[in-house]
């Protein structure tokens, strides 16, 4: 982008619960007040300070989301701050304040933090920023919720209070909201901290994450957006309860799980919020299948978890095929104890 500079080693980069993606070779980070972006495609990476940005900036906010969607970045909810006039001037539908973070100086009340369930939109070949008016049933104001991109639509799931999870979907050309109306009977618990990954051009794959219950969860659901339904997933990792993990589309259609917390607990009485003290942080892999594999794929998986048992017969295998058996050995061989499917 040329409307940026270079910055030095970055105490200003140093943050937690931003968003970070990718548009074609360049990687932005969104979270606070001030956007960075870095080359991905350079052997030494830099980072610069996106400047010079038309139309006004976002709030400062944390804990948002981002699609990404033919070249703009687009931002839903999160929490943040505002000014007392910024609040005055926003509908309570769209801000909602959390008392308790109120900030004073002396008898000056000079900043409102809470909940927001704004879309702002970055267009990155032309560095402006701008808000889109929204039409339909929009999302309650948010964080820490799931989203994923299905074509020109966005979804929007959790984050919130509720009972069972909700689904919003936006339309990212005509910008209306749909929510999806399912059975409380059929729907999972709700959560925040969780992760919504597509699988197909109609399913969003979700698991874990933490519960209205204050428990972190171990459940996988797939939910079908033609249909408009849930269905729980067989799932082979119950005993991997995760909260704040990452997951992505593997091969065939695989979602890949790394990381996160697997105890986060919340004491709750009717005075206090309490996060328990006991967290432990996971490095470990692992795969949900979320399809049946292909003859080919199944045998790949045998020879690469087994490669002692075909000794020279690989050798006899056609190039192109030798070279596809030798990543999924090194893989195997590599993620051995960390890896489980």
């Amino acid at each position: 982008m040329d409307a940026a500079e270079r910055t030095g080693a970055a105490s200003r980069l140093e943050r937690s619960s931003h968003t970070a993606f990718v548009e074609e070779r360049t990687l932005y980070v969104w979270g606070g007040y001030q956007m960075f972006s870095v080359d991905v495609t350079e052997q030494s990476y830099s980072w610069k300070k996106v400047i010079d940005t038309k139309g006004t900036t976002p709030s400062p906010r944390n804990k948002h989301s981002c699609w990404v969607h033919r070249g703009r970045l687009i931002l839903f909810g999160g929490y943040g701050c505002k000014t007392v006039g910024e609040v005055r001037n926003a509908s309570s539908s769209n801000f909602v304040v959390e008392e308790m973070s109120w900030t004073t100086v002396g008898n000056v009340l000079f900043r409102c933090w809470g909940w927001n369930n704004e879309v702002s939109v970055f267009d990155t070949p032309t560095a402006t920023w701008s808000a889109p008016e929204t039409l339909g049933p929009a999302p309650a104001p948010r964080g820490c919720h799931a989203s994923a991109v299905l074509g020109n639509k966005g979804y929007i799931s959790g984050g919130v209070e509720e009972s069972e999870l909700d689904m919003f979907c936006l339309d990212l050309e005509t910008w209306t909201w749909t929510r999806f109306d399912v059975s409380p009977s059929r729907a999972p618990l709700g959560r925040s901290m969780f992760t919504m990954t597509p699988t197909s051009d109609h399913a969003l794959f979700v698991f874990g994450g933490l519960g209205t219950d204050g428990e972190t969860l171990n459940d996988a659901w797939q939910f079908d957006t033609r249909k408009r339904e849930w269905n729980q997933m067989v799932n082979p990792h119950k005993d991997k309860p995760r909260v704040c993990h990452t997951a992505c589309l593997g091969s065939d259609n695989d979602v890949v799980v790394f990381g996160g917390i697997s105890n986060m607990c919340f004491l709750m009485d009717t005075v206090l919020i309490l996060r328990a003290p006991s967290q432990d942080h996971c490095r470990d892999v692992f795969v949900f299948q979320t399809q049946p594999y292909s003859l080919f794929r199944l045998c790949e998986d045998l020879i690469g978890r087994n490669p002692e048992r075909f000794g020279k017969h690989l050798n006899r295998l056609p190039s192109k095929v030798h070279k596809k058996i030798n990543k999924r050995i090194a893989f195997f061989s590599e993620t051995k104890g960390d890896l489980t499917a």
